[in-house]
């Protein structure tokens, strides 16, 4: 079930929010609970089973690595709860693209299993594993109720496609919460504005790109709009959900992490990466990189700490090359950059940013191939190889078809928005003005949104394969 759907917005959530807050306190986590199962089980029934054989496995290695804290054994339980999880997301996302790389080495003709993706999988495998292992560093006491486990790792606002939110960071408000109409409201309006980016924003460029793709009319500068197109694309698509993900939470009394922070401002693929998908990054950092050693270690160990967290970023994405290939990428550039150049980019304040957005769209028209074949041809396009035209008719229609939602875009993903509303919200007359026109805003942007769904727009959300 999509966020951005009439059965979600009109039917779903609704349902849920008086069943949640006419529920007595000790029941409202077994209410997130059973609406979060009904939820997953909405669109993968089957896969119910596989999440709460998860769910099952890290509260009895919790207890059990809390139980044995002082012996070997806590060391055994953690790693055999980490084995298992690793096997589920390993068997169920990747053991096709292990059959098909086996093959291609071999020569043999080993039959694909053709197993189905259970949606989610990667979040909640990741939350999972986070929880194990603050239990077994002791950071957190290994949750006694098994109901409270459960509904951190089913809680359907994060459920399918994150923020991967810590047990560690959420602990407290899984045993008392504030549940109020400022929380309600702020929340509201955190997934009303998701949803917006959503639908108007992302949806749309994501047209662009489909276009893109069949088109026979490709040019120089065509190639160039599709990539900011998709940059853009991603973004909206996933901060959006995000957004949305964060407000719901609010709502039901839980405080989410961000998980963007304006990334297209950064002046380097190092900031850039403090700043997207921020709960993904540091959950590497700190379970992989840190373990591994950081950047305490010789430089050759610091390097392949490096590719090794790249390599997984990647493969965490998916069972396909292009995923590992972009992941690597960018290990390169920041390798490149801590050694060489770093210092002179944040002192730039114009090639600074040209520089990262030039990387970055060249690393997501890598990440959104089908194949490397598909990656170098375009990559190739957007630099003229091949006799490929500067210009093409398609190009200047679609630039001006689109051309409103690019600009859209181009300034909503910077604070400038944020920042003036701010400052209007800092004058007395100022802030009684947003306070009318906000709510009404609000209204007529769902209302937007509702018939931009009736009418069967494009709708799809590119995380959802992940």
């Amino acid at each position: 079930m999509l966020f951005s759907s009439i059965p979600f917005l009109y039917y779903f959530l609704p349902v849920v929010l008086i069943l949640y807050f006419i529920a007595p306190k000790k029941l409202k986590n077994s209410v997130l609970l059973l609406t979060s199962l009904v939820f997953y089980g909405w669109g993968e029934p089957k896969y119910v089973v596989l999440m709460i054989a998860s769910i099952l496995i890290g509260y009895v290695s919790g207890l059990l690595i809390e139980a044995f804290s002082q012996k070997k054994l806590s060391k055994l339980f953690l790693w055999l709860s980490v084995g298992i999880n690793i096997g589920f997301l390993a068997y169920f996302k990747y053991a096709d693209f292990f059959i098909e790389n086996f093959n291609t080495a071999t020569g043999l003709s080993v039959p694909l299993l053709r197993i189905a993706l259970p949606i989610g999988i990667s979040f909640y495998t990741f939350q999972i594993l986070s929880y194990t292992v603050d239990v077994y560093r002791k950071d957190v006491p290994a949750q006694k109720n098994l109901i409270n486990l459960a509904a951190y790792v089913t809680m359907f606002p994060q459920l399918i496609a994150g923020p991967i939110v810590r047990y560690s960071h959420i602990a407290k408000e899984l045993e008392n919460r504030n549940i109020n109409v400022e929380n309600f409201a702020k929340g509201m309006r955190r997934f009303i504005l998701g949803l917006g980016k959503k639908i108007l924003i992302a949806n749309t460029l994501g047209e662009l790109c489909d276009i893109f793709k069949q088109s026979d009319d490709k040019s120089v500068l065509f190639y160039w709009l599709y990539a900011v197109a998709f940059m853009l694309h991603v973004y909206f698509d996933f901060s959006g959900y995000s957004d949305m993900a964060i407000g719901l939470g609010r709502i039901f009394g839980f405080n989410f992490w961000e998980n963007f922070n304006y990334p297209f401002i950064s002046k380097s693929a190092t900031e850039f990466w403090r700043r997207w998908h921020m709960s993904l990054g540091t959950w590497f950092r700190d379970y992989v990189y840190i373990p591994m050693g950081g950047n305490r270690v010789s430089k050759p160990k610091w390097f392949f700490n490096i590719f090794v967290v790249w390599f997984l970023t990647g493969f965490w994405h998916g069972a396909a090359w292009t995923f590992i290939v972009w992941g690597l990428y960018f290990a390169i550039f920041l390798i490149s950059e801590k050694l060489l150049y770093l210092k002179y980019l944040e002192k730039s304040k114009v090639l600074s940013r040209v520089y990262l957005l030039v990387v970055v769209g060249i690393s997501f028209v890598i990440f959104n191939a089908t194949d490397m074949k598909e990656a170098v041809s375009y990559i190739g396009g957007m630099f003229g190889v091949g006799g490929v035209p500067l210009v093409s008719t398609e190009f200047f229609y679609y630039l001006k078809s689109f051309g409103v939602t690019l600009c859209i875009g181009l300034i909503g993903c910077t604070p400038i928005v944020k920042k003036t509303v701010e400052k209007i919200k800092e004058k007395s007359i100022g802030g009684k003005i947003i306070a009318v026109i906000e709510p009404i805003f609000l209204i007529a942007l769902l209302i937007v949104m509702t018939a931009y769904l009736v009418d069967g727009s494009f709708n799809p959300f590119l995380y959802f394969r992940f």
